[in-house]
């Protein structure tokens, strides 16, 4: 029979990391706390996407804005109680832009919606431009509205209410 080596009845530390190990742990532990508080202010610095409020709401009023643009085509009165509810919002691409003279994001993506009453909900693709407010508070849905000369876009935007 093999004897089976056993276990050291105490683990012994090397002597060097007796004493300090509570101070290193400290320090170690402090280090962490400074990092975890860092991180996710310097996550938001580098993230321009607007927040899910307002992209909900610049996809509501794209639709309402549509709608009333093809009643009026058609010479229809606009339904102004068939309010577009929007869902399920989901970005695949995000890019920065130039609208007019300020910058702008054009983002890309699929969304839900259905008009309030309606139980149909829809699946859609879309791409929309948004332009932050000039203090960095509020946004603005931007529409590309043709070229007066031929030569530069033109822009028509849309203030958003203010999210919470």
């Amino acid at each position: 029979m093999v004897p089976v080596p056993r276990p050291p009845a105490q683990l012994r530390l090397p002597v060097c990391l007796h004493l300090p190990l509570p101070r290193l742990l400290r320090s170690l532990a402090a280090a962490l706390v400074a990092l975890l508080l860092l991180l996710p202010l310097s996550a938001c610095a580098g993230n321009s996407q607007p927040p899910r409020g307002v992209l909900l709401t610049a996809l509501a009023l794209q639709i309402q804005i549509t709608q009333e643009a093809i009643a009026q085509a058609l010479e229809l009165e606009p339904n102004v109680e068939a309010r577009p509810q929007v869902s399920r919002v989901r970005v695949a691409e995000q890019q920065a832009v130039s609208i007019g003279e300020a910058r702008g994001l054009r983002l890309a993506g699929q969304f839900d919606w259905r008009l309030s009453g309606d139980p149909i909900r829809i699946d859609s693709p879309f791409e929309i431009y948004l332009q932050r407010g000039e203090r960095g508070e509020s946004w603005r849905l931007a529409r590309p509205s043709g070229s007066p000369d031929g030569s530069t876009q033109a822009w028509l935007t849309y203030p958003l209410p203010l999210q919470d």
